[in-house]
């Protein structure tokens, strides 16, 4: 079993606005990578202003994509020559023995850019040593004081199967205090193994309330 399953194209109108799963890639050694929009997505997330991802126009039922995939999405992976790749690496537990491979690269850094509301989230399966970096949502609406998470944090989780909007809901919590859900897609693989996953902040984005909260989920 490989440690990345499928890569889900996530979609939301705005911050602070539900995750919607609109696409999904996938990669076989027989028909090589290949995407296709998931049509209750789509019909969902059209109503709230999507319309395509650009370079896959075509959202309709039986439309498969299968040349160029991974070079139309793996644009928005990082260059090469930047001055702070190091980091980069560093911050999204990358293994830099698989730099080059652009699908490994788009499941572990999900593709975030600051300029559109799109991210690449991947259905991980739980290897042994599986090591990921994730995201803390519904944080706009909890507005958590900043000084109340800090990096290296040890956090802990409870798996909500009964959740309204996701049945492979979540939740996480400092000690008592409750922060959030693991991401859509991300939070499946906690619901596939009776192992425990370690949960440690890996970075935060505030301005005196808790804006982002990265975790690192390692079992």
């Amino acid at each position: 079993m490989k440690a990345i399953g499928n890569i889900h194209l996530i979609w939301r109108q705005g911050k602070g606005s539900r995750r919607i799963s609109v696409g999904t890639i996938k990669k076989s050694a027989v028909e090589g990578i290949r995407f296709q929009y998931n049509q209750e997505g789509v019909e969902e997330a059209k109503k709230l202003g999507f319309v395509h991802y650009e370079g896959f126009p075509d959202t309709s039922k039986n439309k498969i994509y299968t040349e160029n995939v991974i070079e139309i999405v793996g644009q928005r992976l990082m260059r090469s020559e930047r001055p702070d790749l190091q980091d980069f690496y560093d911050f999204w537990n990358i293994d830099q023995r698989k730099k080059e491979d652009k699908f490994y690269m788009l499941a572990f850094t999900q593709g975030l850019l600051p300029t559109d509301n799109f991210e690449f989230l991947a259905n991980f399966n739980p290897i042994d040593s599986l090591s990921f970096v994730t995201e803390i949502t519904n944080l706009t609406e909890a507005q958590i004081p900043s000084e109340k998470v800090l990096v290296g944090d040890v956090l802990r989780y409870e798996l909500e199967p009964n959740n309204l909007y996701d049945e492979n809901a979540v939740k996480v919590f400092k000690k008592g205090l409750y922060l959030g859900h693991i991401k859509l897609i991300h939070c499946k693989v906690f619901h596939k193994t009776n192992k425990q996953f370690d949960l440690v902040v890996q970075g935060i984005e505030k301005n005196g309330v808790l804006k982002r909260i990265f975790v690192k989920a390692s079992l």
